[in-house]
């Protein structure tokens, strides 16, 4: 039992994404051996993946919350936390990790997990606010690593939930391959904090708070999770080509270039010859695409929009990370 005036955190998790009982015994040894109090858990449901978990959690006086689960649990119990203090701990037990991966926390290694909650170094980050426009009027959210509009939204919503069971973030390849097939490039109107509106017919529209994927793909390199701003990659690909073009730029110049003074020079020489992927930067962006688009945020479907407003909360989230070296 937890004694007043000690501390304790709250441990909100998915039930269906982990083992509890192991989870309970690691976190709960964990308390013991590093001078917390006993800590409490809660589970999330279908209904609430974990905001109000998170909130009740603060109010309930935890000095730290720890989020078990897959990206959707972590976003959840995120927006809970926002503007806080309190700082999330992560345990990534999901397909992707998004979050987890750009902040290189442990994967896999439940215990490592619970060292990095109870010992870690608080890291301050921001976090992406949606305010999204549909049939239903506007309702806002929050995201952490990405938003997407075209076919990688798409691609959430095609994605097979067994083939995600045996074969993890590959399931995201059989689902790409799906979801390309039927693609029809859409137009969007953008406008940018400091800018007049722009039109493009692009096939996505990235909005993101950090930048790497599963496999060390970096999608948007120069993206940080700190800076106070959003990184955008506006994709127009003209067919086949036009896709491993993307690729390249992904694979090749992002992920190997990028990461030598000589690539680096290779790159500059080499820019606004290809116009595949379009990079920019702002603290806000507003799309409005001609037709209603299926939306995503950090990986979960959120419906169809008619326009989305993004914009960033600096420093509005506190996250457990790798004691500093």
């Amino acid at each position: 039992m937890s004694v007043e005036g000690e501390r304790f955190a709250a441990v909100v998790y998915n039930p269906v994404k982990l083992d509890a009982a192991k989870l309970k015994q690691v976190f709960t040894a964990g308390a013991a051996e590093h001078g917390w109090a006993e800590p409490r858990f809660v589970e999330t449901t279908v209904d609430d993946p974990g905001v109000s978990m998170a909130r009740d959690a603060v109010a309930a006086g935890a000095s730290l919350v720890v989020a078990a689960g897959g990206d959707g649990t972590v976003r959840s119990v995120a927006e809970g936390l926002r503007s806080s203090g309190i700082p999330l701990a992560i345990v990534p037990a999901g397909t992707g990790n998004l979050l987890a991966r750009n902040l290189d926390l442990p994967l896999n290694n439940l215990k490592h997990s619970m060292t990095v909650a109870y010992t870690g170094t608080q890291r301050s980050i921001d976090m992406g606010i949606a305010e999204v426009r549909a049939d239903d009027g506007t309702n806002e959210y929050v995201f952490l690593v990405m938003a997407g509009m075209g076919i990688d939204a798409q691609m959430i919503a095609n994605t097979n939930d067994d083939l995600k069971k045996s074969v993890g973030w590959l399931a995201y390849a059989d689902a790409v391959v799906r979801s390309v097939a039927g693609l029809k490039p859409f137009r969007i109107r953008y406008q940018l904090a400091e800018s007049t509106p722009h039109s493009a017919h692009v096939s996505t529209i990235l909005v993101a708070n950090c930048g790497t994927l599963p496999a060390g793909i970096e999608l948007l390199p120069d993206a940080k999770i700190d800076d106070g701003k959003l990184d955008l990659a506006v994709l127009q690909p003209k067919g086949v080509l036009g896709w491993l073009q993307v690729w390249r730029k992904v694979r090749w110049e992002n992920g190997v270039l990028r990461r030598s003074s000589i690539g680096r020079r290779i790159l500059k020489a080499s820019e606004g010859r290809d116009s595949t992927v379009t990079y920019l930067r702002s603290a806000m962006v507003t799309v409005k695409p001609d037709d209603a688009q299926e939306l995503e945020l950090d990986g979960d479907e959120i419906g169809t929009t008619s326009a989305t407003r993004f914009t960033v909360d600096p420093g509005a989230l506190t996250v457990m990370v790798h004691p500093k070296r």
